[in-house]
């Protein structure tokens, strides 16, 4: 530490209460610069005591300061381990200048922290946020519920922004109504489950578009989407190498005879989308793509057919609805009259259907619509 820095947290406090108790505003920001010189010269020295000294001085001289001495202030504790307390106080001041380059840069600012700055303040203080060099999905879940249109964009843009199951889902919700929020989405590596949800949502919001601007083409609307649909869900680029992994792991399971009802029910608790995928293709003898196409409809009839033709009890179709529901951010219908339906469909109606998707799989990768 050098001879400046070496200067007693004590011998610092009594040569400030002058200043603290009758030194004009002038004096207080000379004073700030240069305590905050002197807590910069020997910052990575200083003991937890002495780093609790400074968080005491600094926030008695930032009361009743300009502006423009905070914001240098914000700017210059903001990339450095700076004291906790100002840290937080300059966060959470109201003007977004002040406290941008704290919540942007610090990473003395945890997760509540930041969650209860999102909640509390405005969408600015968001924004900022929302630029961090990385976020976890607790704090992007509070950025996507809660901000604005720009904030979502900025948080979907960030490559160091993770996002968790229900963040995608509201993600998916949201792009519904924002094409280039949908756009920004197609260029993460999501999960699979959520990128075949974006697309059956985008792919609606497609329909009703074009349905709305030519009607009396609402038939031919309704097969190039269907058919775009389709490629975009089979499109090797959108099949991550986790999913190619996933799904050649539980080919090798099948072909050693070790796939069967008991196995898809541990991966539905477990909520391995791209696993049960591959699972049911190999059992029902379908491919995976179809099998994907299936199982995030809107609807459940899907899902039942494919329970079906595996021969599934009730209790494994449930745990996949409920994995379903919990990936996709989907909302079944009545449970006990979809379990009435399972009931009541034969195995071999359920073949009828699937082979009729398969059908349609085919025939939409074979002939891609024309540009």
């Amino acid at each position: 530490m050098s001879s400046k820095s070496a200067l007693s947290a004590a011998n610092l406090l009594d040569e400030l209460q002058s200043t603290l108790a009758h030194g004009t505003v002038a004096r207080r920001v000379e004073t700030l610069r240069r305590v905050t010189d002197l807590y910069l010269d020997g910052e990575v020295d200083y003991t937890e005591d002495q780093i609790s000294v400074f968080d005491d001085v600094f926030n008695c001289l930032v009361r009743n300061i300009e502006t423009n001495a905070k914001v240098l202030l914000a700017q210059r504790l903001a990339p450095v381990n700076a004291p906790p307390r100002i840290i937080h106080h300059l966060a959470f001041e109201d003007m977004i200048e002040i406290a941008a380059p704290v919540l942007t840069q610090s990473e003395q600012l945890d997760d509540a922290t930041l969650i209860a700055n999102a909640r509390t303040k405005g969408q600015g203080h968001m924004m900022a946020i929302s630029n961090r060099k990385s976020l976890s999905g607790a704090v992007t879940d509070v950025l996507v519920e809660i901000g604005n249109q720009q904030v979502v964009q900025s948080t979907v843009k960030n490559p160091g922004a993770e996002f968790s199951d229900n963040g995608y889902s509201m993600l998916a919700r949201r792009a519904e109504q924002d094409d280039d929020l949908a756009t920004e989405l197609g260029k993460r590596a999501i999960p699979r489950a959520q990128y075949l949800k974006l697309i059956a949502i985008a792919s609606a919001s497609v329909r009703t578009k074009l349905k709305a601007a030519n009607p009396t083409a609402a038939s031919e609307v309704s097969s190039a989407v269907k058919k775009a649909t389709s490629l975009a869900r089979s499109a090797h680029s959108t099949v991550s190498r986790q999913t190619n992994i996933a799904h050649g792991l539980v080919r090798a399971l099948f072909e050693d005879g070790r796939i069967n009802e008991d196995q898809i029910f541990l991966f539905a608790n477990e909520q391995k989308f791209d696993e049960i995928n591959q699972a049911i293709a190999c059992l029902a003898g379908t491919s995976v793509e179809t099998v994907e196409s299936m199982m995030v409809e809107s609807r459940d009839e899907g899902l039942l057919i494919l329970a079906k033709v595996c021969n599934f009890s009730w209790s494994t179709v449930n745990a996949i609805i409920h994995m379903r529901d919990e990936l996709t951010g989907t909302r079944s219908g009545d449970l006990e009259e979809c379990r009435l339906t399972y009931d009541r469909l034969r195995n071999s109606t359920a073949q009828q259907v699937l082979r009729f998707h398969r059908m349609q799989q085919s025939t939409a990768t074979a002939k891609p619509p024309a540009a």
